[in-house]
């Protein structure tokens, strides 16, 4: 009665998630505190319930149930109990019910931790996620049940899809979804500020640790795919513009204009307009990301083969989503106000320009997704836009958009001089295309695009090195003072510059691996040797090893340097019993300079072995940098503004204090 008892809750969370959705709502608008008082228990209730009906799922996937439809279909007696739950969000229906158990995580979140909040700012709030998880709700009871029986039951299961039987695929896509589902909090603060009529600093300093923890979730789900896609797919890649890649990455773009946005709204209460409207889009980019996976309208190693009337019902819900908040905002633009005035140039200006870099980006991205989606929807052909477009958009719009990172931490507020800034940033210039200069030539050539890469990861090091000293050794200070005045800068400030530098350093890892890379496709028997950039690969054996749910034919190789044995290396072919498809597990020798990629192909009638060996100079900055990035983000989370319990009653003092500070600022930090 397991999977009974799980459709049972989940029907339950529906009319908990429907009362959570309409009734504070309408209690705040008409002023009814029994009605806003409901929802916070409406939102712990629901929580409760989806929790227990995914424990539900877990336990027939656990116990092997295949009377389970989604169980028969995603796993088998086999497969390692490890793989067994992962295998819970492994398909559509458990993987959006997942979606879900999120939502209700980051709700309940937001019930807890927001105890300060107006009474009928908070009921708007959960009342606004209450209405999106009825939204899910509905789409899964009607469409995509996975307590779906299966009578009479398989006698075994058809397996999970070997391509995510890998430790990375347990928690990348928890982690995914965190991110993705953490922008309906900064979705649903917007909008009932937009209902409330209240954008102001205090909203904007509410929403922003909830966009920075989601933005931090994103990008380690982001990062951990690249890296399991390197690891388990076999090219060798970390990127491929798979347009569910793309899917995850506009959602980031335009979260990272938001928490920017977001920080002027609070410091200087203006971008009102900007930083609402990129809240509204951050989620429904979210959604879209959604549509294209669920919808069969593409084909991904990421995307779930679904009928088109549950993608038909996800545009519907988007189309609700989208247009519903954007009539909002068009009613309520007129009344936000434009705030304080700024310079042309400006700390001001200089955001307002990343943020419409980062929307232009994103729009990029979007064009280059649905563009060949389009053509083949209205019957004009097929068409495939890849890696040639995107690096050539992403290449022309990075530059200028790593330039003014690097100048607008060194730029004061409301107004600066030009000069004064270039006299400011002359030598960090100078310094970083000498050492990108210097970095190619020790890397053996050197070429336009390599040094402007490396350019701008050293430019970004050089700018944040000044924008620190000047904070830590001001005009007329003494070196004593430094570990002081390190004490009393915010951790917020702390997280921008570790985070500026995990983008350097993911700059860096791109710009030399992109250039450096080599790679050899080679046939090799036993006793057989190869040479790849200066290291010697001898195979010793080819031999069969049996897996829990599988057979392997595992090589050995071994990688030797000047005659100095660096490692030994065991790729694998495998061939899963179930569903009898041949994958590839390649073997990695990584340090912080270079990894040693090799991957199997095919056994040839002679005996040898087909296999592909790369030497991947830097490519661990990649991911080193997104999990900088990632500290930065939790070092701003842990700032003392977020963890004090201030009073709510003047939500208009903290931007006209923050006004007061930046007109007495001299100084450009």
């Amino acid at each position: 009665m397991i999977p009974e008892l799980g459709h049972f809750l989940l029907l339950l969370a529906l009319a908990v998630a429907l009362v959570q959705g309409v009734l504070p709502l309408a209690g705040a608008q008409t002023g009814r505190a029994d009605w806003m008082a409901l929802a916070r228990p409406a939102t712990i209730l629901q929580a409760l319930l989806v929790a227990a009906a995914f424990a539900c799922l877990t336990a027939s996937f656990v116990r092997n149930d295949f009377s389970v439809l989604y169980v028969a279909a995603n796993s088998n007696s086999a497969l390692p109990l490890l793989y067994r739950i992962a295998a819970v969000w492994g398909g559509h229906e458990g993987s959006l019910l997942l979606w879900v158990l999120m939502l209700n995580v980051w709700s309940l979140a937001v019930a807890v931790f927001s105890q300060r909040l107006p009474a009928a700012f908070i009921a708007r709030i959960l009342a606004v996620l209450g209405l999106v998880a009825v939204g899910f709700l509905l789409f899964m009871l009607a469409t995509s049940n996975p307590f779906d029986r299966l009578l009479p039951a398989a006698i075994d299961g058809r397996d999970l899809n070997p391509l995510l039987q890998d430790p990375g695929m347990v928690i990348h896509p928890p982690m995914l979804y965190m991110g993705y589902v953490g922008f309906s909090v900064a979705y649903a603060f917007a909008t009932a500020a937009l209902i409330g009529g209240n954008l102001d600093a205090a909203w904007a300093r509410w929403t922003r640790p909830w966009t920075t923890m989601a933005w931090v979730f994103l990008t380690f789900g982001i990062g951990l795919g690249s890296w399991w896609a390197y690891n388990e797919l076999g090219w060798g890649g970390w990127w491929f513009w798979d347009p569910v890649e793309n899917a995850s990455f506009m959602p980031w773009l335009i979260g990272t204009a938001l928490i920017h946005s977001l920080a002027v709204t609070e410091k200087r209460g203006g971008f009102k307009g900007w930083t609402v409207l990129l809240a509204l889009l951050a989620f429904s980019l979210s959604l879209l990301g959604t549509f294209l996976v669920r919808s069969g309208v593409l084909s991904s190693v990421h995307a779930f083969a679904t009928d088109p009337r549950r993608g038909l019902f996800i545009l519907l819900f988007l189309v609700v989503v989208i247009g519903a908040s954007l009539l909002l905002f068009a009613w309520r633009a007129p009344k936000v106000g434009l705030g304080q005035r700024f310079g042309m140039f400006s700390r001001e200006s200089l955001l307002l320009v990343n943020n419409m870099m980062l929307a232009v980006a994103c729009a990029a991205v979007l064009l280059g997704t649905l563009y060949p989606l389009f053509l083949d929807a209205l019957g004009l052909g097929k068409i495939s836009v890849g890696a040639p477009y995107f690096d050539t958009v992403f290449g022309l719009l990075m530059a200028p958009l790593v330039l003014v990172m690097g100048i607008g931490p060194l730029t004061r507020w409301k107004s600066d001089e030009p000069g004064a800034v270039l006299r400011r940033v002359r030598w960090p210039f100078v310094g970083a295309l000498a050492a990108a200069l210097a970095t190619g030539a020790w890397a053996g050539h050197i070429s336009l695009a390599t040094t402007g890469g490396l350019t701008m990861a050293f430019w970004i090091v050089a700018t944040q090195w000044v924008d620190l000293r000047q904070r830590l050794l001001p005009a007329g200070a003494r070196l004593a003072q430094m570990p002081a005045r390190g004490r009393q800068m915010p951790l917020a400030l702390w997280g921008m510059l570790v985070a500026h530098l995990g983008v350097a350093a993911f700059a860096f890892g791109v710009a030399m691996v992109k250039t450096y890379e080599t790679e050899r496709d080679v046939k090799m028997g036993s006793g057989d040797t190869t040479e790849l950039a200066g290291y010697v690969l001898r195979m010793l054996e080819v031999r069969d090893v049996p897996g829990p749910n599988y057979i392997a034919a595992r090589a050995t190789l071994e990688v030797s340097r000047e005659g100095r044995l660096i490692a030994t290396l065991h790729p694998e072919k495998r061939i899963y019993r179930v569903q009898q498809n041949p994958m590839t597990e390649a073997a990695v020798d990584s340090n912080a300079l270079r990894d040693i990629y090799i991957s199997m192909g095919e056994r040839l009638p002679s005996g040898e072995w087909v296999l592909r060996v790369q030497y991947k100079p830097f490519i661990v900055w990649i991911w080193a940098g997104c999990l900088i990035m990632m500290l930065g983000g939790l070092l701003a989370l842990s700032d003392r503004r977020y963890r004090q319990r201030k009073s709510v009653e003047e939500p208009e003092a903290i931007a006209q204090a923050g006004a007061q500070v930046g007109a007495k600022s001299e100084q450009p930090a």
